[in-house]
């Protein structure tokens, strides 16, 4: 944790949390992810037949021979054409045996988590970082404030993505628009190498917004959820 944040920076945030939500019913929560990982695995099958296709082809290209294999490994040169139709089924064998191999390689590297969370899914870094969002604040505790007040402030490094969600009982009050302002404070602090300053700027914006739209009754000091950033692993 410490590597994207300081304990100074966490404290910080939270305070930034805890003034914002002073004059606002909505609960703010600011949530860091490293590296989204695909929530659908790769199809690892489908790229290793894709390079068990490609890669002996690409060899065949580049001047291999199946023949030179069969030589290369006892086989007898042929001297007559009668005996051709042996020739040709023993290169076949061989390129067949070829992709094999390939294929088997290339499954068991791509199988290797820290590769295969690399791999294209079909699904581009924003629709992940979106899904991974969706999936924080329908799961954690952001849903379970009283009148549904939870706002999520969700930045992926990895992808340079931000998202901004909030629950029903704040999503309808301010504009769509407004939101957007959160989103260019905290990609500003991002793009300056500053996670806790854009986070600090993002959320003052988010209490501004709040405040307007759904502002703390007078007497109301209740605090559901914790104001420390998350990171998540």
């Amino acid at each position: 944790m410490g590597d994207i944040l300081t304990k100074a920076e966490q404290d910080r945030i939270a305070a930034a949390v805890r003034a914002a939500e002073a004059a606002t019913i909505g609960e703010i929560r600011c949530v860091i992810a490293p590296r989204v990982v695909p929530d659908r695995p790769a199809p690892v099958l489908a790229w290793a037949a894709g390079a068990a296709l490609l890669l002996p082809a690409l060899a065949l290209l580049a001047g291999l021979r199946p023949e030179a294999l069969t030589r290369l490994f006892g086989g007898w040169s042929v001297g007559h054409a009668a005996a051709q139709d042996g020739a040709i089924l023993s290169a076949l064998l061989v390129y067949l045996a070829l992709q094999a191999s390939v294929f088997a390689l290339a499954a068991a590297v791509l199988s290797i988590p820290a590769i295969r969370v690399r791999l294209p899914t079909g699904e581009n870094a924003h629709q992940r970082v979106h899904r991974a969002a969706e999936h924080y604040f329908l799961s954690s505790d952001l849903r379970a404030t009283e009148g549904r007040t939870g706002v999520l402030i969700f930045a992926a490094l990895a992808e340079h993505h931000v998202e901004v969600l909030a629950d029903e009982g704040i999503h309808g009050l301010a504009p769509k628009d407004a939101w957007s302002g959160v989103v260019a404070e905290l990609v500003a602090g991002l793009k300056a190498g500053d996670v806790a300053d854009g986070f600090v700027a993002a959320v003052g914006r988010a209490g501004a917004i709040l405040a307007e739209h759904a502002p703390r009754p007078a007497g109301d000091d209740r605090n559901e959820l914790s104001d420390a950033p998350t990171i998540l692993r």
